[in-house]
């Protein structure tokens, strides 16, 4: 049985093939439903994909196919009520989706964002907001426990106060994972590692992207 928010969600998504042919887009299915952020679309559609109701055409943008239509009318009051569904928490195991926009400089700074492709992540790591990934190239940050080859799950957010991990873009074209301080007129940004000295830029050189908000490791 389909939760209600999974059951607007396939209704959306099929009538929306109908009328146009051509899937909607997370902005516009995270509005239809009234949620938060897009991370809670990509738990929705994960699920649908589950239970055999969706599936994602691989290699094409917005591409979705409705697989079992939705029980309309009557049978669509079964789903979950409100509050049954307040009082159930989204399972452990969810599993959402985030752009991988590359690899990041723990070091020096490297170019940022070469590409983007999907990270399967567990939804339990990432709060609220919208999230993106960065692999981990470098050894600056190992005595904060980030390791090259990690993958940075990184809260998109513009501020961050002193002592927080950030991805800073510096002259809009290199970014870097580092401690964010103030430091007088100037932003420091600070290394984990003593080997490696903190590197200093003036404000208008320097742009918050975001804040580490989780990592995830692989052991081969």
């Amino acid at each position: 049985m389909l939760t209600r928010k999974q059951h607007e969600l396939i209704c959306f998504i099929e009538d929306r093939l109908a009328d146009t042919g051509v899937s909607p887009s997370f902005e516009e299915m995270k509005d239809a439903l009234e949620l938060k952020s897009k991370s809670g679309v990509h738990r929705l559609i994960s699920a649908l994909e589950e239970r055999g109701y969706l599936r994602r055409l691989p290699n094409r943008a917005r591409a979705l196919e409705v697989l079992k239509a939705p029980e309309r009318g009557a049978e669509a009051k079964k789903a979950a009520p409100p509050s049954i569904k307040r009082a159930m928490p989204e399972p452990a195991n969810d599993v959402v989706e985030i752009p991988l926009h590359g690899r990041i400089a723990a070091g020096v700074p490297i170019e940022a964002f070469e590409g983007s492709t999907m990270l399967p992540v567990p939804a339990a790591l990432l709060g609220s907001g919208e999230h993106f990934a960065l692999e981990v190239a470098g050894d600056s940050m190992v005595e904060a426990g980030i390791f090259d080859g990690d993958y940075a799950l990184i809260r998109r957010q513009e501020v961050a106060r002193d002592g927080e991990i950030v991805v800073a873009l510096i002259e809009d074209s290199e970014a870097t994972l580092k401690y964010f301080r103030h430091e007088g007129a100037m932003i420091r940004l600070d290394p984990a590692n003593r080997a490696y000295d903190p590197q200093r830029y003036a404000p208008a050189q320097v742009r918050v992207q975001g804040k580490l908000a989780g990592l995830l490791r692989r052991y081969s």
